[in-house]
């Protein structure tokens, strides 16, 4: 981990929660013990979870918020008011952490002006700690090249068994730079993994608590949303799951380099 930047290695993912429901989860995640909370302003929800932070009555310095920038506003002038904005709707003075949500569609806005927009933002106080998204190795090349790797906390990339994406991580922990797992449940289909599902059943958990603690194990951190709170609870469980080198290896194995997030004009060219 990139010690200049403690991403909390277990957070609560908004991704397409809107409205009451996503007041609602994270309230009852505040509530169970979620300290971590990740938006963006392409969600569409950064207000709501202000809200609900506000609400819950857990003290802003016990929490670690994450959005991130949309591609609209990647340029210098865009960068930091929108931020601003942000901020505003989700009722805080700064971040923990801003992200570049993908990269510039068609290289719009080279990576050195929105990476020195959001160095920016942290030299005025706006965010902690500023990192990417999406990002394939040659942008991660860039972006070092444009902060230097000690000023990038994380890449936020999808991760799970069926898409282990090992090429970025291997290269991101050789610059010190943190991975964040997202859709680390694959929207659920590596639930019914007979694999996973073995693993679950020999060590009393579910296959959720199974994946999650697997890729924490990795030195990954995990955002993963969910609308109930017995899931809620549940995953955070994860946290206390200690898989075996035979386990990880069994999961290590499920990798099929399956990717479900690929958006096309946004997508770097894959490593």
């Amino acid at each position: 981990m990139n010690t200049n930047n403690p991403i909390p290695a277990f957070g609560l993912g908004t991704f397409r929660l809107k409205g009451q429901v996503v007041i609602d989860s994270v309230k009852n995640g505040l509530d169970v013990g979620y300290r971590a909370i990740d938006t963006a302003q392409i969600y569409g929800n950064e207000a709501e979870v202000g809200q609900a932070i506000a609400e819950s009555g857990v003290a802003r310095h016990s929490l670690f918020i994450t959005t991130k920038i949309w591609t609209d506003n990647y340029a210098k002038s865009k960068l930091v008011p929108s931020l601003k904005e942000s901020l505003a709707k989700l009722r805080i003075t700064q971040v923990d952490l801003t992200l570049i949500h993908w990269p510039s569609p068609g290289n719009a806005v080279p990576v050195a002006e929105f990476m020195g927009a959001l160095a920016e933002a942290k030299a005025q106080g706006l965010t902690k700690h500023i990192g990417v998204s999406n990002f394939n190795i040659a942008l991660m090349k860039e972006a070092i090249a444009a902060v230097g790797a000690q000023n990038i906390a994380t890449n936020q990339i999808e991760l799970h068994p069926y898409l282990q994406n090992r090429k970025v991580a291997e290269f991101a922990k050789s610059a010190g730079i943190h991975i964040t797992s997202y859709m680390t449940l694959a929207y659920g289909k590596v639930l019914g993994d007979p694999v996973v599902e073995a693993i679950a059943k020999a060590r009393n958990a579910t296959a959720a608590q199974v994946v999650l603690a697997w890729a924490m194990q990795l030195g990954y951190a995990v955002i993963p949303s969910s609308t109930k709170r017995e899931n809620l609870e549940g995953n955070l469980k994860a946290l206390q799951l200690k898989l075996t080198d035979a386990e990880m290896a069994q999961i290590a194995a499920l990798d099929r380099n399956e990717r479900l997030t690929d958006p096309a004009g946004l997508s770097p060219a894959w490593d």
